[in-house]
């Protein structure tokens, strides 16, 4: 089974660099308190770490979410 991640928004992406507010987008995360969730990977999690002061990450089982 796949891990997943359901990441939230918690600050806006105003006033952050372009290429913060261009990864929040690559992510789905449009406006604060938007939430997604999104497969497990090297690549997200590298996304994850560049905003990582944007937003709360949560590890959830494929099961549920």
């Amino acid at each position: 089974m796949a891990k997943k991640l359901r990441i939230r928004q918690v600050r806006s992406g105003n006033g952050a660099p372009g290429r913060q507010r261009r990864t929040l987008e690559a992510l789905g995360l449009r406006h604060h308190q938007d939430e997604v969730v999104k497969e497990d990977g090297p690549s997200i999690r590298g996304m994850l770490r560049r905003v990582s002061h944007l937003i709360e990450v949560e590890e959830i089982d494929g099961n549920n979410g």
